[in-house]
C-alpha cells in the first residue's frame, strides 16, 4: 500500500496550534507576575532613598589647625626652638589611613623639662549603605555609641543617658535604654551615677584642686574626673556642631600623672575626635583641667568652622 505523501504545511499548522495554546498558558501566569513587578517596582519609588550626608570627601587633617592655636596648645618651657625643631613639632605626624576619604587623622607632641603635652585629631566621614537609613543618621549612630562608652551625663540635643558602667551594659542597647530611663531620676550632677554613689566619690575626692596643690589619688579607677566642678565635669556640649560632649579624666598610674580631655562633635556625616593631654613629670602636681579644656573647645570650635567652610 502506497504511504501518504508528508504535507509540509499540515505541520506549520500544527505547530502554530501549539504555540499558541503556550503563549495562552504563560500569559495567564504573566499576569500573576507583572503584578508582583508592580508591587516591589511601587515600593521602590514610593520609598524614597535617604539623602548623602554633606561632606563627600575630607580635608588634610594635620593643616587644619592654625599655626597660632597649635602654639598654645603646645606652650615650650622657655628655650628658643630651631626652624627644624619648630617644623616637626608643629607640622604634626599624620596617621596611615587605608581611604583618605573616609578617615584621616594628625598627632602632635611637645616634651619640656615641666612634662609632655600630645594633642590628636581624628575625623571620621560616615556613609551608610543601607538606603533607608541617611548618612547623618548613621554619623549620629556612631556619635551616641562614643558618648554612651564615655559614660556622658544626660543633658542638651543628641545626647544620651547614663549607663550602667558593667561592660554588659553596652552589649545590649534595647536593655540601655530601660536602665538609662530608670536612673535619669538619681543622676548626680556630672558624674553618669546614682546620686548616692556620686556623693561618696565626692567625699572620698582628693582636697586637692586641678592647680596642683596637693598630691594624686592612688587609685586612677576609682574616680577619674575627681576635683572637677560642675564647670568642669564631663558634659554634652550645646554649641558645637550638630552634637558634642567633652570628657576629662584624670589619671594618676605608676607610668605618671596625665589629665586626658576629648572632645567628640558631629557635623553632618563628619565625627572629629580631639584628645589633648598633658602628663607632669612632677606626680604631686595635677595638669589644669580647666586650661586644657578651654584650649581643647575652642579648637574644636575653630575645626568646626573650617569644616563649614
Amino acid at each position: 500500500m502506497p504511504r501518504k505523501p508528508f504535507v509540509p504545511g499540515a505541520a506549520l499548522v500544527v505547530a502554530a496550534a501549539l504555540a499558541a495554546g503556550l503563549t495562552a498558558c504563560t500569559g495567564g501566569s504573566g499576569s500573576d507576575g507583572e503584578e508582583g513587578d508592580a508591587k516591589s517596582g511601587g515600593t521602590s519609588t514610593s520609598s524614597q532613598a535617604a539623602e548623602p550626608g554633606r561632606y563627600q570627601t575630607l580635608p588634610e587633617a594635620c593643616g587644619l589647625p592654625a599655626r597660632s592655636s597649635l602654639r598654645g596648645m603646645l606652650p615650650g618651657d622657655g628655650q628658643q626652638l630651631s626652624r627644624d625643631e619648630a617644623k616637626k613639632i608643629y607640622d604634626g605626624q599624620p596617621d596611615i589611613t587605608y581611604d583618605t576619604d573616609r578617615r584621616v587623622g594628625c598627632r602632635w607632641t611637645r616634651e619640656t623639662t615641666a612634662g609632655t603635652r600630645h594633642l590628636s585629631l581624628d575625623i571620621q566621614r560616615v556613609v551608610s549603605y543601607d538606603a533607608a537609613v541617611s548618612d547623618d543618621s548613621k554619623a549620629q549612630g556612631i556619635y551616641d555609641t562614643k558618648a554612651l562608652d564615655a559614660k556622658i551625663p544626660s543633658g542638651g540635643n543628641g545626647s544620651p543617658s547614663p549607663v550602667d558602667p558593667s561592660p554588659s551594659a553596652t552589649k545590649d542597647t534595647s536593655k540601655d535604654k530601660t536602665e538609662d530611663k530608670d536612673k535619669d531620676k538619681g543622676t548626680g550632677t556630672g558624674t553618669g551615677t546614682t546620686t548616692n554613689s556620686s556623693t561618696d566619690k565626692k567625699e572620698k575626692a582628693p582636697s586637692g584642686s586641678p592647680s596642683g596643690s596637693s598630691a594624686p589619688a592612688t587609685d586612677p579607677s576609682a574616680d577619674p574626673s575627681a576635683g572637677l566642678s560642675d564647670s568642669t565635669a564631663p558634659r554634652v556640649l550645646d554649641d558645637l556642631g550638630d552634637a558634642a560632649f567633652l570628657n576629662d579624666k584624670l589619671v594618676t598610674a605608676d607610668s605618671g600623672v596625665h589629665r586626658d580631655v576629648t572632645v567628640v562633635f558631629r557635623t553632618s556625616n563628619v565625627i572629629v575626635t580631639l584628645t589633648y593631654d598633658q602628663w607632669s613629670t612632677d606626680k604631686t602636681m595635677l595638669p589644669e583641667s580647666q586650661e586644657l579644656q578651654d584650649k581643647a573647645r575652642s579648637l574644636a570650635g575653630e575645626l568646626s568652622e573650617s569644616l563649614s567652610e
